[in-house]
């Protein structure tokens, strides 16, 4: 009685989602759960996992306390743990957040899958104010909504061209990684475009988000307790960079993806006007010979770019303060042949060689992984591309 009970809802669900997300068969068949059409990955690799919160304190009036900027965090072990140094992704920016290193758009597992498959241990984050990390009203700002389907088409996918010539970057013709085929690839409307679209959010404008999420990361690293390292993509990195300046002998080593760049002066798309006053933050950095103001770093613009395509970097004026906390940390700084970042990715590289940190920069198309945009955990070659930074990981950091 039971199983014809159970068969007969599972003929109802059937009904309900009739879109083929459900394949429920004959009451008499073996059904196999989950079905097919729902993504799932093998785990046989994993032995642990953790999830938490770090970080966190109580704000408001007495009586109406709201614990704000607590930070969730999810860790995977593997089975066979191949290298003693985990990796910790401070990763997102704008609407962005982890579910990217879990699956790609067109349901390949994910950066993080990646890594555990290898014999790293992987710690995520839902930043703070964002995910499964709470937003507290009248404390963490506004929210940002989602991105719009067009500006997404225009810096992710390559769905259509530039809003205007001063959005536009010269390389963005170059894209080829974005997942899909056919005349809708890129675009709204074609399933790959519009579930990457999905995985977009909300994103807090607090003025002090980054030194919340920099608390938070240095909470993470405490409790980890070993050095760890540092996995930096987006507009979140200078809370990574900040991190390991505060923490210099828990980070033994940092992948830069494409950080938020270029150092003390907006450039993205067009965009002027202060940016990282600081080098790689907005926030105050160990510089040698010390420093209270980021004026004293006396920048200086190049009067020529490096190469057709790029913008004059901003430099110290010589003779350069150093960073001294992050000289003993080797960092790969990568970029990709299309992203909007391309015209100014170098130039985070140049500073921080400049200040004493040993940093290799790497186009990506130089190590045979071209055509890749910003978005490039979520593109059809991420999974070579984390070979890639796997591979300079075991040669470099030991």
């Amino acid at each position: 009685m039971k199983m014809k009970i159970a068969a007969a809802g599972l003929s109802a669900l059937a009904v309900i989602f009739s879109g083929g997300w459900f394949d429920a068969n004959a009451q008499n068949e073996q059904v196999a759960i989950p079905l097919k059409s729902v993504p799932t990955f093998s785990t046989a690799n994993i032995a642990r996992q953790g999830h938490f919160y770090v970080g966190g304190k109580w704000v408001g009036q007495p009586g109406k306390e709201e614990m704000r900027g607590a930070m969730y965090v999810e860790v995977w072990v593997p089975k066979k743990i191949r290298y003693q140094y985990p990796i910790v992704f401070v990763q997102s920016g704008g609407g962005q957040t982890n579910v990217a290193m879990l699956m790609t758009p067109d349901g390949r597992p994910g950066w993080a899958y990646d890594l555990v498959n290898n014999g790293y241990t992987v710690y995520m984050l839902d930043l703070p104010g964002r995910g499964r990390s709470a937003y507290v009203p009248g404390v963490d700002g506004d929210l940002l909504p989602p991105r719009t389907g067009s500006l997404m088409e225009e810096v992710w996918s390559n769905g259509r061209p530039q809003a205007t010539p001063q959005s536009s970057w010269p390389q963005a013709v170059k894209h080829t990684q974005w997942p899909g085929d056919g005349s809708m690839k890129g675009k709204m409307g074609d399933p790959i475009f519009d579930y990457y679209a999905k995985t977009d959010s909300q994103a807090p404008t607090a003025v002090d988000i980054e030194q919340v999420t920099t608390d938070d990361v240095v909470a993470l690293l405490d409790l980890i307790g070993k050095p760890v390292i540092l996995l930096l993509h987006s507009g979140v990195a200078p809370s990574g960079w900040q991190a390991a300046d505060l923490r210099p002998k828990l980070v033994k080593g940092i992948v830069a993806a494409e950080p938020v760049s270029p150092p003390i002066e907006e450039a993205e798309r067009g965009r002027s006007g202060p940016g990282r006053l600081w080098g790689v933050t907005s926030l105050p950095m160990h510089y040698d010979p010390p420093i209270k103001d980021p004026s004293e770093l006396h920048p200086v613009r190049q009067e020529k770019a490096d190469g057709p395509g790029l913008i004059p970097c901003w430099t110290q004026q010589e003779p350069a303060h150093k960073l001294v906390n992050l000289e003993g940390i080797p960092v790969l700084n990568f970029a990709g042949e299309a992203s909007y970042h391309r015209p100014y990715s170098h130039c985070t590289a140049k500073w921080l060689n400049q200040a004493g940190v040993k940093t290799t920069y790497v186009n990506l198309e130089d190590v045979g992984l071209p055509g890749n945009g910003h978005q490039m955990r979520s593109e059809k070659n991420s999974s070579e591309i984390a070979k890639y930074f796997m591979s300079w990981l075991e040669k470099n950091v030991r």
